[in-house]
């Protein structure tokens, strides 16, 4: 059997969970869970169903490295027994720090199990989802858009094509010049072609894409687009490195269904806010010694 013992015994299981090269992971065959599947110790028995159990707690990381070196981790887990069982015999259990270190651990672990038990007891009725939906409809707003996008440098040098960069200014009067040639009839997409430096953008007559007042974008960007109506042309919106010009091709709501699950899990997580908001509220909490708090940086109001 493969040894995954190391100078610190201490560490030995944290060490293990790294020690393993990433690789294909083989899950092991279905036993029932009664199966014997190790024996160690005084004839201690290790079931399919209690190893199952215990590679289930365990964090992902270490669930995967148990899965791809089964032997090494029986190993593990027959050390770990053994020397939790030796600690036991020497009352260490009942010392500090280990007394208070195994309380802690035993709070923290219940409070987490709590915690997720009381999260997914939390149930969100679809005619809530709904309604939400038909409350928020501007909130899921979806549009196409075309730009337009005109860059300025602080010291403009020429590029590898031998054009000149344009300074801010420039590069202000150019894309203000091309917005009003829009408003005056001229063809956007004419336009894009011969102006615009989004090359993306450019290759495709200037499709932005479906832009949704969620994506992760610059506010700016967000609120001039967001402002049109479909054929409205936006007022140059300033970005660090230029200047976009936006047209509104189409405006929409995203379907319920695109975004069900998304004001589902909101709510939801609404509620668990509220779960912990008043069961924060219910501890009736005091600080009787202001002397002990001193000089630390509080962060809980005192109450």
């Amino acid at each position: 059997m493969k040894s995954f013992l190391f100078p610190s015994l201490l560490l030995a299981v944290a060490a293990w969970a790294q020690s393993v090269a990433p690789q294909a992971v083989t899950p092991p065959p279905d036993l029932p869970p009664d199966t014997v599947v190790a024996t160690f110790g005084n004839g201690e028995k290790l079931t399919a169903g209690e190893l199952k159990s215990f590679i289930a707690a365990m964090p992902p990381q270490m669930q995967q490295n148990a899965l791809r070196d089964r032997k090494a981790f029986v190993q593990q887990f027959a050390l770990m027994h053994r020397l939790a069982e030796m600690a036991e015999q020497a009352k260490l259990d009942q010392q500090s720090p280990t007394r208070e270190s195994l309380a802690f651990n035993r709070m923290y672990v219940l409070m987490n199990a709590q915690l997720h038990e009381k999260m997914n007891g939390i149930t969100v009725a679809p005619a809530d989802v709904q309604a939400f939906y038909d409350r928020n409809k501007e909130r899921f707003t979806q549009a196409k858009v075309k730009t337009i996008y005109v860059s300025f440098a602080a010291n403009p040098q020429p590029g590898s094509d031998g054009k000149k960069h344009l300074t801010e200014a420039e590069a202000q009067a150019k894309i203000e010049k091309l917005r009003a040639a829009i408003v005056g009839g001229a063809d956007f997409v004419k336009l894009v072609k011969e102006n615009s430096e989004d090359t993306t953008s450019a290759a495709k007559d200037g499709d932005f894409g479906v832009i949704h007042r969620t994506d992760n974008l610059p506010d700016a960007i967000r609120k001039a687009i967001f402002a049109l109506k479909a054929g409205d042309v936006s007022e140059p919106v300033r970005q660090p490195n230029g200047f976009y010009l936006f047209r509104a091709e189409e405006l929409s709501a995203q379907p319920f269904a695109e975004v069900q699950e998304e004001i589902s899990n909101e709510l939801k997580q609404a509620r668990f806010k509220e779960w912990m908001d008043a069961t924060t509220g219910a501890l009736n909490l005091k600080f009787e010694s202001e002397t002990f708090f001193a000089g630390g940086q509080g962060t809980a109001a005192s109450r």
